[in-house]
């Protein structure tokens, strides 16, 4: 007994040193931590960090920078997440708004809670203008153009809209007639209509964010004369219809073999940049894409736009079909209308050197058997494949027209027109409706 309480006596005895040393030991406390100064500032991030010099006695589990627009930051607010444990780190700071003044501290957690570093202010860069630059003007007729830019800074900040603007003075800006070509960076092409022939017209690209407007390099270009340089009949009376881009064509009235109501035809290749209804044509270059285009399309021989005043615009047969392609009041000549024009001329063995224009300034010799007495004036606008995207070898051999009539839409082709450079026969064949041709309108009835 005296042996059992001797040793319990030692036990509670070593039990009163044990909570004595540990009451004595001292508790964790949030960790010490600095917060690094604030670099590589941009609109949009910073870079900064912190080094953790103590623990506080725990394990340092999280740390990183904590920033806001209103001082003293927590990790309630934005924060990064980089590692745990003592020592150095770097802190990319992210989502910031340009031009606006944030304050960032580092923070460092243990078990015991979260220390922060002192705080350090920064301002992010502010939004500047955009940098553009405009596209040579191309496709220029007697009263429109093709031109374009290319946004390669948007400034950070979003471009709310973009285009070209014009005028008959020099640096011209966006209080003069502009288009309207989207939002968003990167390149763009513009449709400039409703210019009077014979004037010289000065462009500029421009671009529109939150900081202001910028202009591209001026470009100069002067429009076309009436004529275009073709070879209309001198003898015959022309009138003249103006589409919906303010293209102005030279029209003939041919009349008809078996006693029906003359018609009147346009004289000149179609040009027409849009529908009647205003949309737009989508302009098509790559090859690949047009081999794989089932909707309407529109390009330029050899994606030339130089050729577009006198020879017109090449257009797919789905462009046709919209039934908008022609001026107001008049339509794509139908099959049944191209077969009697051809009959009145004498049929399909002589018409074509009948309704071609005389001479080779635009067909290739010998031009056979070109007169030109119906005024008509075909050109030769030549064409592209529908199933590689290629155009033909040379401009000036082939002069092809659609009509607006489907041949056979299981084998998805339509009725066309063909005359040829070295033959004045014009032959009626049918083509496959990704092909791009020329087109003549008719007047309705």
């Amino acid at each position: 007994m005296r042996f059992f309480l001797k040793s319990l006596v030692i036990i509670l005895f070593f039990t009163v040193l044990v909570l004595i040393g540990n009451s004595c030991k001292k508790l964790p406390e949030a960790p010490v931590v600095l917060t690094e100064n604030v670099s590589e500032i941009t609109q949009t991030t910073a870079r900064s960090g912190g080094d953790v010099t103590g623990d506080g006695g725990a394990a340092v589990t999280s740390r990183g920078v904590c920033w806001a627009t209103s001082q003293d930051p927590t990790i309630s607010d934005l924060k990064t997440n980089d590692g745990n444990g003592t020592g150095s780190f770097v802190s990319d700071i992210t989502g910031l708004n340009a031009g606006t003044t944030y304050y960032v501290r580092a923070y460092a957690t243990n078990e015991a809670g979260t220390g922060y570093g002192d705080e350090k202010s920064f301002i992010s860069e502010e939004i500047s203008t955009p940098l553009l630059t405009t596209t040579e003007v191309t496709a220029v007729t007697q009263t429109g153009a093709v031109s374009g830019g290319e946004i390669t800074d948007d400034g950070g900040g979003s471009i709310t809209a973009r285009g070209v603007c014009w005028s008959t003075d020099e640096n011209p800006t966006t209080s003069d007639d502009k288009t309207e070509d989207g939002t968003g960076s990167g390149s763009f092409t513009s449709i400039i209509t409703g210019l009077t022939p014979e004037i010289t017209y000065y462009v500029r690209a421009y671009a529109i964010n939150s900081a202001g407007t910028s202009y591209g390099s001026q470009e100069e270009f002067t429009t076309e004369a009436p004529t275009s340089g073709i070879d209309f009949n001198p003898d015959l009376t022309y009138g003249t219809v103006t589409d919906i881009n303010g293209n102005v064509y030279k029209t003939i009235e041919i009349g008809s073999k078996n006693g029906g109501v003359p018609k009147i035809y346009l004289a000149e290749n179609l040009r027409s940049y849009s529908f009647n209804d205003g949309t737009s044509i989508p302009i098509v270059s790559d090859d690949t894409e047009w081999s794989n285009l089932t909707t309407p399309g529109k390009c330029a021989f050899n994606n030339n736009f130089d050729y577009v005043g006198t020879y017109g615009f090449l257009y797919n047969w789905y462009a046709v079909n919209t039934g908008k392609l022609c001026p107001d009041g008049w339509h794509v000549t139908t099959d049944d209308e191209w077969t009697e024009l051809t009959d009145y001329l004498g049929g399909l063995d002589v018409a074509g050197g009948k309704l071609k224009e005389k001479g080779t300034r635009h067909w290739v010799s010998p031009n056979t058997g070109a007169t030109n007495e119906s005024g008509f004036t075909a050109l030769p606008g030549s064409f592209r494949w529908y199933n590689n995207g290629e155009f033909a070898p040379v401009m000036g051999g082939n002069g092809t027209y659609w009509t607006s009539t489907e041949k056979d839409a299981g084998k998805n082709t339509a009725w066309q027109r063909t005359m040829l450079y070295q033959y004045e026969e014009l032959s009626r064949t049918g083509g496959d409706k990704g092909m791009a041709y020329s087109v003549r309108c008719v007047k309705d009835e």
